[in-house]
């Protein structure tokens, strides 16, 4: 963490230098995150993995325009055939720019707290023995009512955040990310809220590309066949790159199409692959549900939220986090103090930064009173943002009781 300078007339040029010399929020990313173009283009840790993507369709487009739609256009009449190459041309780059937006955009990160959220009397309130620092226990979950229906939040010890309503955390990332609908390894990236619009269309034109080319291919076969009056099979024979193409994206559409009418069915019934995977709403209410209608247009048919990071934005300096009190994790005992920063057990004999020795009285007096969402707060309240995402989730919204709830945290 850094500490903002303070101002002052007489160090200005130094204030401004300094105010330079800051790393930006993309070189300071404490998630798995991989950025290109000074933190214009986000990607996942496995963004490798979209060099094989893009190969997979770019190789086949440009077999199908060199051996098999260069030949078609002596087939038709009018320079017609010309039209054969152009869209396959066309439509491969539109499906690389759907892949790009898919992969390359923020696709609804939570940003980080730099510290966990204060529980209520926090100022002395709670009782000191023997000198040992006061300890809180952060409930594990809290609840709130979606359209009625009551749906349980959880504390993420990562990001140091109640997580809003259909946010979960990625282990591959390690973001919290809204609306998580599932880790891609073929884009290399979350598919979240801000992005699933352009996955979709991604998944779905790679089907109808396949299909395309799938179809000239025999096509060109026919062609064959007709102009040397040939069987079909002599006439497979005399183009193996049509024989190669169609085998390809024959196995090809399957996946993709498959792909493509699942969430044609998560999107009519508003749910994500994380929700249909896990809670089955065939057994119980969804409370996201809108109607068929609302819920493709809720997709298509609504802004895209803005980024709530700055990755090419200067990182604001502030004090780092003390470990002066001490904040028992959910998940962990009554013993187990949790470093503000990372959530892991920290030590007192750890000096890390200098301030291992630091006491209980220092770590009270210089600890930020920030809440989860960086609002100022005195309890456990969740902050009027986390209600205001359920609430757009799902209309009406509401807390309910169930702080201590249990349950494992899923990541």
């Amino acid at each position: 963490m850094y500490v903002v300078p303070p101002p002052g007339g007489g160090n200005g040029g130094r204030g401004a230098a300094d105010a330079a010399e800051m790393p930006r929020v993309y070189e300071a990313w404490k998630g798995s995150n991989i950025f290109f173009l000074g933190g214009r283009f986000i990607f996942g840790p496995d963004v490798r993995s979209l060099l094989l993507t893009v190969f997979l369709i770019v190789a086949p487009a440009s077999i199908f325009c060199v051996f098999v739609a260069r030949n078609l256009m002596d087939h038709f009449p009018h320079h017609k055939g010309i039209s054969i190459m152009a869209v396959a041309v066309a439509f491969t780059l539109y499906d690389l720019v759907l892949l790009l937006l898919t992969s390359g955009r923020d696709p609804g990160i939570i940003p980080r707290n730099a510290h966990p959220p204060e529980p209520e009397g926090y100022e002395g309130s709670s009782e000191v023995g023997d000198g040992q620092t006061p300890q809180f226990r952060l409930p594990r979950m809290k609840d709130v009512v979606v359209n009625g229906i009551t749906v349980k939040i959880k504390y993420c010890e990562t990001c140091m955040l109640y997580r809003p309503p259909r946010c979960s955390h990625c282990s591959i990332c390690n973001n919290c990310v809204e609306r998580f609908d599932h880790h891609c390894p073929w884009v290399g990236q979350c598919i979240g809220l801000r992005n699933y619009r352009f996955f979709f269309m991604f998944v779905s034109s790679t089907m109808i590309l396949c299909l395309y080319v799938f179809g000239f291919c025999w096509v060109y076969i026919k062609k064959i066949m007709d102009a040397e009056e040939l069987s079909i099979w002599k006439a497979m024979r005399k183009t193996p790159a049509s024989i190669a193409l169609i085998a390809y994206t024959f196995i090809s559409v399957w996946f993709v199409g498959g792909l493509t009418v699942f969430h044609l069915y998560l999107i009519s019934s508003n749910q994500t692959t994380y929700e249909n995977f896990r809670y089955r709403y065939d057994r119980h209410e969804n409370p996201y549900y809108r109607g068929v209608v609302d819920n493709f247009k809720e997709i298509f048919c609504t802004g895209i939220p803005v980024s709530r990071n700055r990755f090419r934005e200067r990182v604001p300096r502030e004090q780092r986090s003390l470990r002066g009190g001490g904040f028992v994790s959910p998940s962990m005992g009554g013993g187990a103090v949790t470093d503000l920063e990372m959530g892991r057990k920290a030590g007192w004999g750890n000096n890390e930064g200098g301030l291992g020795d630091a006491s209980p009285e220092l770590g009270r007096a210089q600890h930020p009173r920030r809440s989860s969402w960086g609002r100022k707060s005195g309890s456990w309240e969740m902050s009027p943002e986390v209600l205001a995402l359920a609430a757009g989730a799902g209309g009406d919204s509401k807390r309910t009781d169930g702080g201590g709830g249990g349950g494992a945290n899923t990541s």
